[in-house]
């Protein structure tokens, strides 16, 4: 089969097309897929250029979410046959195992079937922001109905499904966007207030509106200073869920701990690292829950380019530049 490797992390010029034996279902519950879309996400760039969880199996495969067909299925499969549409988070952390390929193997554990209205463009794109949004607004969070939320950078891949995902709590959205075109993008997504962060103080801004006291809960998908400067913008005894690890060398906890926060870490690759299956398949059925909201017309996945999977090495650069709305996607077949 035809997959984007690399061997030696660096620069995205390290990712190279090459064909390589496909994989074969080992186990009795594994289903074998025909990729034909694969998402891009931050961590896919930050392997490449760091170095995978698991250096020791090269050459490695990235990509953690995919979307295609079931190609064939273990003998002990019951959930999915051959022909089904399916879409998925899983692998992609180091070695022969990623999405940026034409076939994976995945166990049926952590599948789901497709939403029937999205396109395997958009399917690729969700899990791994689905999940993490899910798991942030709704479990780490506890989002409840009429509280405020902050959505930190509201057009991001994570960004834009937090906001749909807390307009369904039918909570109060704050959100923070770079221009206008961004501005009028999250409110087509439901977003009640729009805070150009450029040109507004933020914190000012979400204090004004609500009356000095701040939100129940801040979301920050941007992690580094941002962190610190969303503290003063939460409600005493509010909660603060971040999907970046706080760094020491840019502010400290006082603010925080003055405020009496509850302060949350969200990694969904936790169950994939740990090899916690019954948490990884709770992830699976997020996506099925996802599925239904999207078929429902609740939930719309947003994809801002595509490229052949050939050019991974220009979906990596424009996803380091930045400012990306929505998410990048490879197409496999």
């Amino acid at each position: 089969m035809k997959a984007i490797v690399f061997e030696t992390p660096g620069s995205p010029q390290v990712l190279r097309m090459r064909d390589i034996p496909a994989p074969t279902i080992e186990k009795e519950t594994e289903v074998l897929i025909r990729l034909r879309s694969a998402g891009v996400n931050p961590i896919d760039t930050k392997l490449r250029a760091n170095g995978t969880f698991y250096p020791d199996r090269s050459p490695h495969i990235l990509g953690c979410d995919g979307a295609g067909v079931v190609e064939a299925v273990g003998v002990g499969v019951q959930s999915f046959k051959v022909g089904d549409e399916v879409f998925f988070c899983n692998g992609g952390l180091g070695g022969p195992t990623g999405t940026y390929a034409e076939f994976a193997v995945v166990d049926e554990k952590f599948l789901a079937l497709k939403p029937a209205s999205l396109s395997f463009d958009q399917a690729a794109a969700a899990p791994l922001v689905l999940i993490t949004a899910w798991e942030s607004l709704y479990d780490r969070g506890r989002l409840l109905a009429d509280q405020k939320i902050l959505v930190q950078a509201g057009a991001g891949g994570v960004g834009h499904v937090a906001i749909q995902l807390a307009k369904l709590q039918k909570a109060d959205v704050y959100t923070t966007v770079s221009d206008q075109e961004k501005a009028e993008f999250v409110k087509q997504l439901g977003a009640d207030s729009v805070i150009l962060y450029k040109n507004v103080d933020v914190v000012d801004a979400i204090l004004t509106s609500t009356e000095g006291k701040g939100v129940d809960l801040a979301f920050d998908t941007v992690g580094g200073e941002t962190f610190y400067q969303t503290v003063p913008a939460i409600k005493v005894y509010g909660d603060l869920v971040t999907i970046l690890e706080p760094d020491p060398a840019l502010g400290n906890l006082k603010a925080a701990r003055m405020r009496n926060l509850r302060i949350s870490l969200e990694l969904m690759l936790t169950p994939m690292l740990q090899g916690l299956v019954e948490e990884q398949q709770q992830q699976a059925l997020i996506l099925q829950k996802c599925a239904d909201l999207c078929d429902r017309n609740l939930l719309q996945i947003h994809v801002s380019q595509t490229f052949p999977l050939e050019q991974a090495q220009a979906a990596h650069e424009l996803l380091e530049a930045g400012s990306v709305t929505g998410k990048i996607v490879l197409q496999i077949s």
